[in-house]
């Protein structure tokens, strides 16, 4: 892929809320987390200090363990070599002070420094599933944010009845070669080409 000029975003699965209820039990988590994610990149061929995203699928303001988690688990990567990042919602939660998911992570981490991917599928500012035309990323609302992913397949109805005429009749996204509707697939921008990437030295 790598030789085709393509990039890499490097995604790690975050535990679930419910798993981090205690601040103890969400730390030895974390670390576990962070070493495994650490072992399976440099497995894979990812160079020292390239970024590892956590992937986190609950929104909203996240509980104090949950933070815990995140601070652990940042620290623990970087012990191990690599950069912290994190993928969670960009979109401002009505139901809780339209708090982002983003914001909130990044006020408690007490200065550590997180690579930010953020998804708001929400029409507007997501233009919906037109790939011709790549929105920067900061269009996407979180202006320190690193990459948007601004189309998801399915799509969620909820979110995107002002551009639902741009995805399929199934409700999914497809590549414009893809005739046989093989892949889904979900559109991102991204400040560079290839996020997950070691800086120069």
């Amino acid at each position: 892929m790598k030789s085709l000029g393509f990039g890499f975003a490097a995604l790690y699965r975050a535990r679930a809320q419910n798993e981090v209820k205690k601040d103890a039990a969400a730390k030895q988590k974390a670390i576990l987390d962070a070493k495994a994610a650490a072992a399976g990149a440099k497995a894979e061929g990812f160079a020292a200090n390239s970024v590892i995203f956590l992937d986190i699928e609950d929104g909203g303001r996240l509980p104090p363990t949950f933070h815990a988690y995140l601070r652990a688990w940042a620290d623990e990567l970087g012990r191990a070599g690599y950069r912290p990042g994190v993928y969670c919602s960009g979109i401002p939660n009505a139901t809780d002070k339209d708090i982002r998911t983003a914001d909130d992570i990044r006020d408690h981490m007490g200065g550590r420094e997180l690579v930010y991917w953020v998804y708001n599928d929400v029409c507007p500012p997501a233009p919906g599933c037109v790939a011709s035309k790549t929105p920067p990323v900061a269009n996407g609302g979180v202006p320190y944010a690193a990459m948007w992913q601004y189309v998801q397949s399915p799509r969620r109805k909820e979110f995107t009845a002002k551009c639902a005429t741009t995805y399929n009749a199934d409700g999914n996204c497809y590549a414009a070669g893809d005739t046989a509707h093989a892949w889904f697939l979900d559109l991102n921008s991204a400040n560079s080409a290839d996020p997950s990437s070691a800086p120069a030295q």
